[in-house]
């Protein structure tokens, strides 16, 4: 009876086709270990595979639990196992699948595995992929006054662990190079959302962020415009957070579109007020004014909440003046003499020196 029964188990083996690995045959396996220099994986079951020293990839970021390809180029090596390479045909259907993906544009699903003060690190079929900082989408793009290298490096350490979708942007296999693009699948995405909005009509949102260039505002469905330092006030401005903070309600113009850029205006929904300055100022008048910067050429005046003007170093005294700030401290006021109007450019000059005699008869005539 126990014959019978192992003999028919031994014909139920023997029926049952069992492919090992052969050399030169590229595999699929998991990984099971990761050492300094050395990575084992699972064969499908039948075997345990190892792949040492310079048939490692240095680029290649495996860990337990990865899927990979592989070539045979040993069955049975010191610890009965088969040797395996990842510079074998494995890899080559990996850049292979690459340059697929790319031509294809698929937008793919991955994983943030790193990061540095550059960009993020992830991996496409096995290849270590980077992701630079331009090429995030505004909602990882770390904004960081002055854009301090060490604070921007820990903004994207927060993404570590994420999944993100990206796009495959570019490819150089000799250099063992892939660049992602997470802003590229974000400017498609926006494309139907973009469409419904021209130059010319009138957003409002809420302030994201404040940078030493401008303002975004986040407006509709999670779109994003930029108001430059230029045209948040028709007033000049020496820092957007002077006049701005994160969670400020905003309206704005749309100003320019380009791809998925949106430019911003919000001084133009203000009257300018440039336009009645002639009304308010004529040359050689008197004017009460407060000094607002300190130039090395001159003096920035604040007339009145909308109007600035210029005393050039060369106004300030009778004598020539080597260092304007032994004229005047920010903060200070005195008594300007409007010189020039120009309302188009929106400059107005100023002077602290005294009329000459022959200057008072021609404004007396």
């Amino acid at each position: 009876m126990d014959v019978k029964v192992t003999s028919t188990l031994a014909e139920l083996l023997e029926s049952i086709p069992v492919a090992f690995p052969q050399i030169g045959e590229t595999i699929k396996g998991t990984v099971i270990s990761v050492g300094r220099n050395e990575v084992r994986i699972d064969v499908g079951g039948l075997a345990v595979g190892l792949i040492r020293g310079p048939e490692m990839d240095k680029h290649a970021d495996l860990r337990v639990g990865d899927d990979v390809e592989a070539s045979v180029i040993g069955l049975d090596n010191e610890f009965g196992e088969l040797e395996l390479s990842l510079k074998g045909a494995g890899r080559k259907r990996s850049w292979d699948k690459i340059k697929e993906l790319l031509t294809a544009g698929t937008v793919l699903n991955v994983k943030v595995l790193d990061a540095n003060k550059g960009g993020l690190i992830t991996r496409v079929e096995g290849v270590p992929a980077f992701v630079p900082v331009s090429q995030l989408s505004p909602t990882n793009y770390p904004r960081v006054a002055g854009g301090e290298k060490n604070k921007i490096q820990e903004k994207l350490k927060q993404l570590v662990g994420q999944m993100i979708d990206v796009k495959i942007l570019d490819v150089n296999e000799e250099e063992e190079k892939v660049v992602v693009s997470e802003k590229a699948v974000w400017e498609t995405k926006q494309e139907s959302i973009l469409s419904k909005f021209k130059v010319g009509d009138n957003v409002e949102g809420d302030i994201t962020a404040v940078t030493d260039f401008g303002a975004f505002v986040r407006f509709d469905t999670n779109l994003e415009g930029l108001v430059h330092i230029s045209e948040i006030a028709w007033q000049r401005i020496d820092h957007p957070r002077d006049v701005l903070k994160i969670g400020d309600h905003v309206r704005a113009e749309i100003i320019n579109i380009e791809g998925s850029k949106i430019f911003l205006s919000m001084k133009k929904l203000v009257d300018d007020p440039w336009k009645s300055v002639a009304k308010k100022y004529e040359i050689n008048q008197w004017v009460k004014g407060r000094v607002l910067k300190i130039n090395p050429f001159g003096l920035f005046v604040e007339l009145d909440p909308d109007i600035h003007g210029l005393a050039h170093i060369s106004e300030l005294a009778a004598k020539p003046v080597k260092d304007v700030n032994e004229i005047a401290r920010v903060g200070d006021e005195f008594e300007f003499r409007v010189i020039t109007i120009d309302a188009e450019a929106h400059r107005l000059g100023l002077s602290l020196r005294k009329l000459k005699e022959d200057e008072k008869e021609e404004v007396k005539a």
